[in-house]
């Protein structure tokens, strides 16, 4: 893979958001290259990371990046990035982007630079020609934090892209002696379905600025989002098509209804094809997004679209991505540098900014809102990233910490039904997956330190999501102590998952002082409880009668069935909050130990789970392409077996993480599974976020500097780390001995110095 020299300068677009990535950054260890030269973008987008190759700086509001096929939705799900690694070709450049998502969308704003005879449709690519997509070679891509660049063989165009914070750059370079075009289509989307496009409106507007809206009815119903997009020179020509066929009645012709028409497209199947002749220098492309209006995505290409300069673009968001990634600074091999700071750039690639340069937002009742104050970010998959990825940011990056709080709490004061987001993008909601899981993050944001924004408020909005009476039969929860599975899929699953938001409630409200709620909430975290089977030793859904469902097999998993994404085995131990608690229930740390090792140990066809797309990245039971079972490895810590913790943790470093386009086990789903490898790289894991308490592995770098957003250092160090010395030996902390279970946020933030000793070994 070529590497572009890192170019330094204070980026434009952040000086002028300075509240929404402020430029702190931090002198770096002495490397050979800067830490976004170590990023390798590639990791993941094979296999079932779901990751994307193209450009974007951290938690920006634009993705463009090459896609590579955008299926039917049923037949859809190795493409929920827009880019897999092993396809021949490329259909376009689309703008929006999620990274490792396991369910998908956008995808809007298909560009494609053409070259010679325009071709309408995608085409076959198995079929050279049939279409506009073309054959490309990996060996002509560049992958870069915040860049990338492709020859598109079929046409001999050099494709470059690099991205602001609302505005996307393409560079374009045509051969000489062929027209070129640019084509637009306004048809296709990631996770595409006929009829899925509501509405599409195009126009060409008298200064050139080509603008227009679609609203689909994908995952997130009803969403509009709008563009605005200039070229660097005037075109020769344009035709603006309206595709859709057998329509009954389309009105008159006339602008905007006219099969053909220059100026104006409406309809569902709207093209445009955009001529500029031949071309002796490179053609520029700019284009903004909004989630508003085209009068906003204009205004937003006013405001940091301005000029042609794309190296200078491309040169800001490299240097975006090295202050970012410099809170770390990671020494070990040029591997083990790659997958961290890849990794870390995972992580910081969402939530992402869904507010225009005005301060404009859209909430989930659909309405305009204004941000006063602060940045407006959505993509929140609460489910995965509560675990680990929003942890790593209120420890990281406390200023975007309390920046993800406040717009959580915004969307909730928008709620039609008055809760937090669940997994909301651009500001909606698709009520995918389970749990409240925005409570944990609040509360783990607040119990870190996280300030600027209203504690009381905050723990009133999430008191409103615990008891929502129209979400997830919180309703029988609330009355019988669980969820009942006669009433409510997934009720197992969804028992234990409420019964740790719950917990984490009551954690933020005693911390205030709101010992009411915080009472009424330490209950309610005791209702994993009921699931209790002592005859089968696995937590199991009930009936509404008290009873547990029969039949019970547990190995079975399915979409809708007790478990969400997952099976009895591996919920059993969904139970953060009480570890102990657990451990004591399965007859003590003998008995939970061996129960353990017979989740890694026991022999499992991966088909079993095929018709469970999610579920990936096995050892034996243990799943961790799915994020139910990411804490699961450091439990034998609290049985008093912290050496079969390190054991287990070697075995899923070595099984799941690779500096390979498959390198991930599965999807990386906001980056989280990138955060897991990142707390455990560093030797130490949030198991159960709102506690303060990190449980401690073993570390797989040999040191790390973490420079503390308080102006203090913490550096972890591992004497004698490599192949032959796996275990722990003993862990100081200051020079002071550390007990080898647990790690303060608090002792982190103070600054100083993690020393492990690694020894061949067991300490046993």
């Amino acid at each position: 893979m070529k590497r572009r020299p890192i170019l330094y300068g204070l980026p434009v677009m952040l000086a002028a958001t300075a509240f929404i990535f402020p430029c702190s950054g931090h002198a770096s260890m002495q490397h050979a290259s800067p830490p976004a030269d170590m990023v390798d973008p590639r990791i993941g987008t094979g296999g079932a990371g779901h990751t994307f190759p193209g450009a974007s700086i951290p938690f920006g509001m634009i993705q463009p990046s090459p896609d590579t096929a955008m299926p039917e939705f049923h037949h859809a799900y190795d493409w929920a990035g827009g880019y897999q690694y092993n396809d021949p070709t490329i259909m376009g450049f689309s703008q929006t982007h999620f990274s490792g998502a396991g369910h998908s969308d956008l995808g809007d704003w298909l560009l494609m630079p053409i070259a010679g005879d325009v071709r309408m449709e995608p085409g076959d690519p198995a079929k050279p020609l049939s279409g506009y997509r073309s054959r490309f070679r990996h060996a002509t891509e560049e992958e870069h934090p915040g860049s990338y660049s492709v020859t598109l063989d079929d046409y001999g165009v050099r494709a470059e892209l690099t991205a602001g914070l609302r505005v996307g750059w393409h560079r374009y370079t045509f051969p000489t002696d062929k027209p070129a075009h640019i084509l637009l289509d306004l048809r296709p989307s990631i996770y595409d379905y006929p009829g899925k496009v509501l509405w599409t409106r195009l126009r060409v507007r008298s200064d050139g600025t080509v603008s227009g809206c679609r609203t689909t009815r994908g995952w997130a119903p009803g969403r509009t989002t709008c563009f605005a997009m200039r070229f660097s020179r005037p075109m020769v020509a344009r035709t603006l098509y309206n595709r859709e066929t057998n329509l009954t009645y389309h009105g008159f012709r006339g602008p905007g209804n006219a099969p053909v028409d220059p100026d104006e497209q409406n309809g569902r199947a709207v093209e445009a094809v955009f001529d500029f002749g031949t071309l002796s220098t490179p053609l520029g492309v700019k284009v903004a997004i909004s989630p508003i209006s085209e009068t906003n995505a204009i205004a937003n290409l006013e405001a940091e679209g301005r000029g042609w300069d794309f190296d200078a673009r491309r040169a800001d968001a490299t240097t975006a991505w090295n202050r970012a990634l410099s809170v770390i600074d990671v020494s070990g091999s040029t591997d083990q540098r790659t997958q961290f700071y890849t990794a870390l750039y995972h992580a910081m690639l969402a939530p992402t900014l869904s507010m225009d340069a005005n301060g404009d937002y859209r909430g989930p009742d659909q309405e305009v809102h204004k941000a006063r104050g602060f940045g407006f970010y959505s993509t929140w998959s609460t489910w995965d990233v509560y675990r680990a990825q929003q942890p790593l940011m209120a420890l990281l990056r406390p200023d975007m910490s309390s920046q993800f709080v406040r717009s959580l709490l915004a969307a909730q004061q928008a709620s039609p039904v008055g809760v937090l987001p669940i997994w909301s993008y651009q500001g909606l909601e698709t009520w995918c997956m389970t749990g409240y899981h925005a409570v944990p993050i609040i509360a783990d944001a607040y119990l870190a330190g996280v300030r600027g924004f209203d504690a009381d408020a905050a723990l009133d909005a999430m008191v409103a999501s615990a008891t929502s009476p129209v979400y997830g039969d919180l309703t029988d929860y609330m009355k019988l102590g669980y969820v009942p599975i006669d009433r409510e899929a997934e009720a197992g699953s969804k028992t234990l998952e409420y019964a740790y938001d719950d917990w984490s409630l009551a954690r933020m409200a005693r911390a205030m002082g709101r010992t009411r709620i915080a009472e009424t909430f330490e209950k309610r975290a005791r209702n994993w409880h009921n699931e209790w089977d002592s005859q089968t030793g696995f937590l199991r859904a009930r009936l509404s009668t008290g009873e547990f469902h029969t039949p019970f097999d547990p190995a079975a998993a399915a979409y809708g069935s007790d478990y969400t994404e997952g099976n009895a085995w591996q919920y059993l131990w969904y139970v953060p909050q009480d570890v102990p608690g657990l451990i004591a229930t399965m007859g003590g740390n003998a008995k939970f130990t061996t129960r353990l090792d017979e989740l890694f140990d026991t022999k499992v066809d991966p088909a079993r789970f095929k018709n469970v797309e999610d579920i990936s990245g096995l050892i034996g039971w243990y799943a961790h392409g799915n994020e139910p079972g990411h804490h699961i490895a450091y439990l034998y810590d609290y049985a008093g077996a912290p050496w079969k913790t390190q054991q287990r943790l070697q075995q899923i470093m070595d099984s799941q993480y690779n500096a390979r386009p498959d390198g991930l086990a599965g999807n990386d789903d906001l980056g989280q599974t990138s955060a897991w490898y990142l707390f455990t790289a560093l030797g130490f894991y949030p198991v159960a976020p709102g506690s303060n308490d990190y449980t401690i592995g073993r570390p797989f770098v040999p040191k790390a500097v973490i420079h503390l957003p308080n102006g203090r250092i913490f550096t972890m160090v591992a004497d004698g780390l490599d192949a032959g010395h796996p275990y722990v030996a003993s862990v100081t902390l200051n020079g002071r001995a550390q007990d080898l279970l647990h790690l303060r946020h608090e002792d982190i933030l103070k600054g100083g110095e993690l020393r492990f000793v690694m020894q061949a070994t067991p300490k046993r």
